[in-house]
């Protein structure tokens, strides 16, 4: 089976229900008739999968019709195909609901027959109440005030503008809830507020906005991945990004001359500190940026008189370029392939919007940066989206694009889009907040998220040890990249010199102190800290990989993998870097030790291999280099060679390293990292399975893909010191070791 078959046949397993809406009894869309006021409403529920439904209360005998924001695919729709006009309960995949009326009440029963959930909805029509459980409630976006969301009001703002932004980070809103307790909603329709308390938690229409028409929909089970294939059958999956773009990116802003530009890039390659992106800022939010002014096209002269000889510089030395660009339409609509009337350009209009971009990226340019759109609607803010996923595609047909967001939606995962926090400030709080902003973030279905390492406006905390901890932080998320104003110091060897390059001052903004800014430890750390996130680009790729067949983040909140340890699904200052490791970010000035919550079973110390047994809180010491990370007993860790960018060929094998105590298994997947030849079944994956019992680690190729290459692959296995040899051609191979 290709890969794109596979994708295909998952999707069509996760749309089985929907399609059996249509032809089968055994998910018929049921209708109930009742009253919200002095307004008959209609109640329909479309069952789409044995765990999800899709509730929608309708004027009745209307040509009302739901309206769409393009959060939702196309799967998840579908038309009634039979109507009963009385209340009573209905059977809808696993769950069982009870409706009744005067006022609207919709009772849920899960499969053992207790009620997970309850809507009622207020007589007047002003709002839709529901159980929170008494546990705790993720969701509702990237930003916002606490990791458990309950005790708060939700305004739902879009943008920097929203809760916080010094320490929080803008917000992403999304409308979608997840209950530890064991359900979930997306509320799709209308757009809305959310309050939530302990017990209970009300959805209340924008102002000026009513109820109707009403559209859910509702997830049970208590299983974090069953929610999450349940989102993403709703939403959609992650798309694939590019490899390159997992890698290390630096961001540049006041630029003083070509020769700087490149000199920057040759220092990277001098000093063998991985690196894979230069960005650059546009001119109008610094003096002298890649471009004229916010918004244009236009090349800086003073800086790249000859872009297209720069760009093929930067090329030659295994660099990508990215640019930011910044939209000044508050709407967009249309998509990439609608033609453009010349004669009345309308920057609104995508087909037209998009043309701008296309000399530029002729010349070589590798991705973008759109920045700002927080006067975009929700449509509009998907629409951007959607065409810096399928605008570049129009001339690279078949090269991932990659674009680094602002804003976005739920949905936005389906055009592989990057989003990072926001203008946040340097300083300990900030980056405290930041872990849990980011788990938080995966947890709505936004598996690429990253921030400005160090922190964007400079503030008197900002220091080489808040910049050595923010940089470990960064090097475990999705995207690792060092961005903000006094930005010099955000080069690995910025900190050798002290100088913070031009700092581009408001309000808002101080300039460091200067007795914090020269410190040479700085780069050797970060130098580690490169060189393990290029030697973890195996297992990250494999996890970012699994995401697209099953809607799982890359940063897993512990509750997605202990979900029946209470201290785990409590836990936000920590999170899972894929399935197996452990990461715990310092984030205390001055720490000595870090305090780290070990969910039940066996762990590793990533540094020192010590096994220590879970179910508790342990006291790990650390120094200025060392950031917490732990890997669970029967976890299979692939790691590669140092590189210097993520295509460099490199003649070393990669290193397996089985962690003892229990059964477990990995997927590797590799393939080009830059087409989407993986749709066509070029890709391999190689199904790692360890047996703790006989001591027996077994390769084999995955179903669907196949050896890219005719050499057989070479692999070190190694086992608490314990190393054996191994070439994998295709067939199956084992592994033994001594009991």
């Amino acid at each position: 089976m290709t890969e794109r078959l596979h994708r295909r046949e998952v999707l069509k397993g996760m749309a089985a229900a929907s399609t059996a809406i249509f032809v089968g009894p055994a998910f018929e869309v049921i209708s109930a008739r009742g009253f919200i006021g002095a307004s008959a409403v209609e109640v329909t529920v479309t069952p789409l999968s044995e765990h999800t439904f899709r509730l929608s209360v309708l004027p009745a005998d209307s040509a009302a019709v739901i309206p769409s924001d393009g959060s939702i695919v196309s799967m998840s729709s579908g038309e009634p195909i039979s109507r009963i006009r009385a209340a009573q309960e209905i059977q809808a995949g696993s769950a069982k609901l009870n409706v009744s009326f005067d006022p609207l009440r919709i009772a849920i029963a899960g499969a053992k027959g207790a009620v997970v959930q309850q809507l009622d909805f207020e007589s007047d029509g002003g709002a839709v109440s529901f159980l929170t459980g008494g546990q705790p409630v993720f969701g509702l976006g990237e930003g916002g005030p606490q990791f458990d969301r309950r005790g708060s009001t939700y305004s739902m703002k879009s943008g920097q503008g929203g809760y916080k932004l010094e320490t929080h980070g803008a917000t992403v809103p999304m409308p979608w809830l997840i209950g530890t307790s064991g359900w979930a909603i997306y509320f799709h329709q209308p757009h809305g507020k959310l309050e939530l308390d302990d017990a209970k938690g009300k959805f209340v229409p924008v102002e000026g906005a009513t109820l109707l028409p009403f559209d859910a929909f509702v997830i049970c089970s208590h299983d974090p991945a069953t929610i999450f294939r349940e989102y993403a059958r709703i939403t959609g999956l992650p798309e694939l990004p590019p490899l390159w773009s997992l890698g290390y990116q630096q961001s540049h802003r006041t630029l003083a001359s070509r020769e700087e530009v490149l000199a920057e890039a040759r220092t990277f390659r001098e000093k063998k500190l991985p690196c894979d992106t230069m960005i650059y800022l546009s001119t109008g939010f610094c003096p002298s940026g890649w471009n004229t002014y916010n918004g244009s096209f236009v090349w800086n002269q003073n800086v790249f008189p000859d872009p297209e000889k720069v760009i093929e510089e930067f090329h030659k030395e295994n660099f990508r370029v990215v640019i930011h660009t910044v939209i000044l339409s508050d709407r967009l609509k249309g998509s990439v392939n609608d033609p453009c009337d010349v004669k009345r350009y309308d920057e609104a209009q995508v087909g037209c919007y998009w043309d701008a971009h296309r000399r530029d990226f002729a010349m070589g340019i590798d991705g973008w940066w759109p920045d700002e759109g927080d006067p975009l609607d929700i449509a509009s803010r998907l629409v951007r989206n959607k065409m810096y996923w399928e605008g570049p595609q129009t001339d690279r047909p078949n090269e991932r694009p990659f674009a680094l967001h602002r804003n976005g939606y739920a949905g936005m995962q389906r055009y592989a889009s990057y989003l990072w926090s926001g203008d946040v400030f340097c300083t300990w709080e900030t980056l405290k907040t930041q872990v849990p902003i980011g788990v938080q973030t995966g947890l709505n279905g936004v598996p690429l998220w990253g921030t400005d390492i160090g922190g964007f406006v400079p503030t008197h905390e900002f220091s080489a040890e808040l910049y050595v901890r923010w940089f470990q932080f960064g090097a475990f998320c999705p995207l690792f990249r060092s961005h903000g104003r006094a930005w010099k110091l955000r080069l690995p060897w910025g900190w050798n010199t002290g100088d913070p390059g031009p700092i581009e001052m408001n309000d808002r903004s101080v300039v460091p102190d200067a007795s914090q800014l020269h410190d040479e430890r700085v780069e050797p750390i970060c130098k580690k800290y490169l060189e393990l996130r290029y030697r973890m680009l195996p297992y990250l790729y494999s996890a970012v990989r699994e995401g697209t067949t099953t809607g799982l983040p890359v940063m897993r909140a512990l509750w997605t993998q202990f979900p029946d340890d209470p201290k785990s699904v409590m836990c936000g200052d920590e999170y899972m870097w894929g399935s197996s490791v452990l990461v715990a970010p310092v984030v205390e000035k001055g720490a000595t030790e870090r305090l780290v919550y070990l969910p039940h079973g066996g762990w590793y110390d990533f540094w020192t291999g010590e096994r220590t047994e879970g179910g508790q809180e342990v006291v790990r010491k650390v120094d200025l280099e060392t950031m917490p990370l732990y890997v669970r007993e029967g976890a299979i860790l692939p790691l590669g060679p140092v590189k210097q960018y993520v295509n460099e060929k490199v003649d070393e094998p990669l290193t397996v390293t089985v962690y003892p105590g229990a059964d477990g298994r990995f997927l590797l997947y590799e393939d080009d990292g830059a087409s989407f030849n993986y749709r066509k079944g070029e890709w391999t994956g190689i199904e790692m399975a360890w047996t703790d019992a006989s001591r027996t680690l077994r390769m084999q190729l995955a179903a669907g893909s196949r050896m890219l290459s005719a050499e057989a692959k070479p692999f070190v296995v190694m086992l608490k010191g314990e190393k054996r040899e191994v070439a994998f051609a295709g067939k199956p191979v084992e592994v033994k070791f001594s009991s």
